[in-house]
């Protein structure tokens, strides 16, 4: 198929699902389907994964897709290409060689002119002393001075020319290095097209969905909270950067925290069977070559002189004809008029379709890939009295005959098998066979083999496509993988939205998720006397929140950019504001040492602790003071509480709490203040004490 047999149609991008790495794009197309059937569908970015492309027809049950495939097409950009970016780079490279040439110049006037200075004559030993020429010498001097000066004011501004030019060389080269690559090459545009082959007619809507990498997000929030409320407003949103080759332009984005590239297919378990009987097998797609095929070429060959090979040139009036088998039969004439060549015969049923990336089926791109066939079920034996063609699918020639120019070379053939041959997955995949025409090499002509349109080109667009990956990542960010966990969610923006494919951050909102909040006041005087604030967000939604930053706005007032924990459906976590200035808290405490027993073999270690609050907030706030108590594993050592806090219930904190905290619940009134006491008693038996080792704080 030429680019000139199919009908071209105009496609749109709908919807972009961007994953964890990848993206599977969605593009729309409509027209009217030909007789033929053959359809282009342009627009496609070079980067694509040639195994990812799957189409179907929209809305019109009577027309169906037969065959897609890939195809590129290239062809020379004419002189006028606007190339706006790159020829200011190129203009300001050389203004910025030209203008350093003139500053190092310069500098070389200044070395010779200081170089300047008297020198006198030889003087030899007959001749008397010569007076000194002072006016000389003051005169030079003035002129090296006046010189200098004025040296040193056009290096001055040679330097600042010099400085201005390096800065728009610079800010043209950052620019050039954030534009779209959604843009042709400065000589060559390539384009790459659908081909499709419908089958029925009428007017219908083809929708492709292919894989790219290059793509890449993170979550970010921005929180809206009111003094004294119980509800807040969380906006999800996500920083976008995709260098994939199209710019993304009023696309429906989606984000997913699953991995494209994840195997998500099922093990099978085979049975174990013991006996002669086998089940039969498969059909595989493998038929033999025909026989005689090198006959068809005979008549090629004779009229027309044959391409160079290393075989030997048969007699004038005659021909070679190489057999499948490798045996060469005597010379034969030429036949008078060649025989028409058969067409194409598919050798078996075309392959099931494979499912889509990210689908319900649950597979991925990865295994579109590989299409490694079962090699436990055994082959279709060959049929009586033909020829083996050393373990290839289709042919096997002796040698590895060179690949025709401007084609790449087919992988060579594999040692012969003692067995059937068994066909890989690339020489089953029928819609990317070539077949070999007649100016190929003996080995090759006529027969068919795998051959792949994306060479060295394509894999340089996919490897920088996939370095965007390896961007820094915005403050408090956390990668959607790392914080997602064993489940994966999605989530799907309300509106659509525009991504350049420039490889930087961009900013998407996605959805508004309404959540439950309370501002608590916590303080650990123990470790740090200062109350600090926190928010207790609970998630009272059936999606989870991945972790990421969060921007606090307190009454319309922007606070902190703090990071958000992953928070899964029903789930509370607690976020940290700060330290509150307006509440204070100072911890003091006692330690009196004692024995008691009948013989004072018992040590009483009596502890204190006495803090203090105070309000100078304007409205009232509920402080949480946590104090700890020692904990003990030996029965002998008893541990006395004289305090009216409480324990922690389990469950009812966001966080674990470690074993021994103890909880004040505190209620403090606009400019009131409060007082905590507590303690506990330690007794320790004589025998269980170390000598030396009773040092406490």
């Amino acid at each position: 198929m030429t680019a000139g047999t199919a009908q071209r149609w105009g496609s749109i991008l709908d919807s972009v699902v961007v994953y964890a790495q990848g993206a599977v794009c969605r593009r729309l197309a409509r027209g009217s389907v030909p007789p033929d059937g053959r359809v282009r569908v342009a627009g496609l970015p070079r980067s694509l994964d040639p195994g990812s492309l799957r189409a179907s027809v929209l809305g019109a049950p009577r027309v169906r897709v037969t065959e897609a495939r890939v195809e590129v097409e290239a062809e020379p950009l004419g002189t006028g290409t606007p190339d706006e970016l790159q020829r200011e780079v190129e203009r300001l490279r050389d203004e910025y060689a030209a203008a350093q040439g003139r500053r190092d110049r310069q500098l070389g006037l200044i070395e010779e002119v200081r170089a300047l200075h008297p020198v006198p004559p030889a003087r030899r030993r007959e001749d008397p002393h010569r007076r000194t020429p002072v006016d000389a010498w003051l005169a030079l001097a003035d002129f090296v001075d006046e010189r200098l000066t004025g040296l040193h004011t056009g290096l001055v501004e040679l330097e600042e020319a010099l400085r201005r030019v390096e800065h728009e060389l610079t800010v043209a080269a950052d620019r050039v290095a954030r534009a779209s690559t959604d843009a042709p090459s400065a000589h060559v545009e390539s384009t790459v097209s659908a081909v499709l082959t419908l089958d029925g007619a009428g007017d219908a809507e083809v929708e492709l969905q292919y894989g790219v990498p290059g793509a890449v997000w993170v979550p970010t929030y921005r929180l809206t909270h009111r003094q004294g409320d119980g509800t807040g407003r969380l906006m999800l949103r996500a920083s976008v950067a995709q260098r994939t080759g199209e710019d993304w332009t009023g696309v429906s984005i989606a984000l997913a925290t699953a991995d494209l590239r994840r195997r998500t297919n099922l093990p099978r378990l085979r049975s174990i069977r013991i006996g002669r009987r086998q089940p039969a097998p498969a059909p595989s797609g493998w038929r033999e070559p025909p026989a005689g095929l090198a006959d068809l070429f005979a008549g090629y060959d004779a009229a027309a002189p044959r391409p160079a090979s290393s075989a030997a040139p048969a007699a004038a009036g005659t021909h070679s004809v190489a057999v499948a088998d490798g045996s060469t039969p005597g010379p034969i004439p030429p036949p008078p008029t060649p025989p028409p060549p058969p067409p194409p015969q598919a050798y078996g049923p075309p392959p099931a379709a494979l499912p889509m990336p990210g689908g319900a089926d649950g597979a991925s791109p990865e295994v579109f890939r590989s299409g490694t066939p079962d090699l436990t079920r055994p082959v279709r034996s060959r049929p009586g009295g033909m020829p083996r063609t050393g373990g290839r699918s289709f042919a096997a020639p002796a040698a590895m005959a060179p690949a025709a120019p401007g084609r790449a070379a087919p992988p060579p053939p594999p040692a012969p098998a003692a067995g059937p041959p068994q066909p890989s997955g690339a020489e089953l995949d029928y819609a990317a066979l070539v077949l070999c025409g007649p100016d190929e090499q003996d080995g090759h002509r006529g027969r068919l083999f795998p051959d792949s349109p994306f060479d060295a080109v394509a894999a340089e667009y996919r490897r920088r496509a996939e370095a965007v990956a390896a961007l820094p990542l915005p403050g408090h960010a956390v990668r959607p993988r790392e914080s997602a966990g064993s489940f994966d969610h999605r989530f799907d923006a309300t509106a659509r939205a525009d991504i350049p494919s420039d490889g930087n951050w961009h900013t998407v909102t996605v959805d508004e998720i309404p959540v439950v909040l309370r501002t608590e006041y916590l303080c650990v005087p123990s470790v740090e006397q200062t109350v600090y604030a926190t928010l207790v967000l609970s998630n009272a939604t059936d999606q989870a929140l991945p972790a990421g930053p969060v921007e606090v706005t307190v009454d319309d007032d922007f606070l902190l950019t703090a990071a958000l924990p992953t928070l899964a459906p029903g789930g509370v976590r607690r976020v940290g504001l700060g330290p509150a200035e307006g509440i204070r808290v100072t911890r003091r405490t006692k330690l009196h040492e004692s024995t008691s027993g009948l013989r004072n073999n018992t040590t009483v270690l009596d502890h204190r602790v006495h803090v203090e609050l105070a309000n100078r907030l304007a409205r009232p706030v509920t402080v949480e003071v946590r104090e700890r108590v020692p904990v003990t594993s030996e029965p002998d050592v008893r541990i006395e509480e004289r305090a009216d806090w409480t324990a922690p219930e389990d469950g009812a904190e966001p966080e674990q709490h470690a074993p021994g905290t103890r909880v004040w619940r505190v209620d403090l009134a606009a400019g009131g203040t409060a007082a905590l006491d507590g303690g506990y008693e330690i007794r320790i038996p004589a025998g269980k004490a170390l000598v030396g080792g009773n040092r406490r704080s």
